[in-house]
């Protein structure tokens, strides 16, 4: 599975690629802004999001695009999880900062378990 990383702080980005690449998936990114994210879009199957990324920009507004614009699933990845708010109905999952390696590698797991049963696309 394509996986990209929508993070703007390096050594958290960093260390989700790591975990995902150790599950067997590709990594796309990592990515700060919303505009490198949504560059890199169609090459991706499921996005590890941050709510704030470095353009000031709020990972919720990048999320509802990359699922209802591009057929990505979206993860959130975030030391704020009562922020994600409503309107980012379809997101699998919200993991709270700090993440373990086994948290991240359920939720990439049940992604893709998910796009399986969707014929390899998102289930929107």
């Amino acid at each position: 599975m394509r996986v990209m990383i929508v993070e703007d702080e390096n050594i958290i980005a960093l260390e989700l690629e790591r975990i995902a690449q150790e599950a067997g998936h590709q990594t796309i990114g990592p990515v700060s802004t919303v505009e490198q994210a949504l560059a890199h879009a169609h090459r991706s199957d499921v996005a590890l999001v941050d709510l704030n990324l470095s353009d000031g920009a709020s990972g919720a507004q990048l999320a509802r695009r990359l699922i209802d614009r591009h057929g990505v699933d979206v993860i959130f990845v975030t030391g704020s999880p009562e922020n994600v708010g409503h309107g980012i109905d379809g997101a699998l999952d919200v993991i709270s900062k700090p993440f373990t390696d086994e948290r991240i590698v359920s939720a990439l797991s049940q992604a893709e378990a998910r796009r399986k049963d969707f014929g390899g696309k998102a289930a929107v």
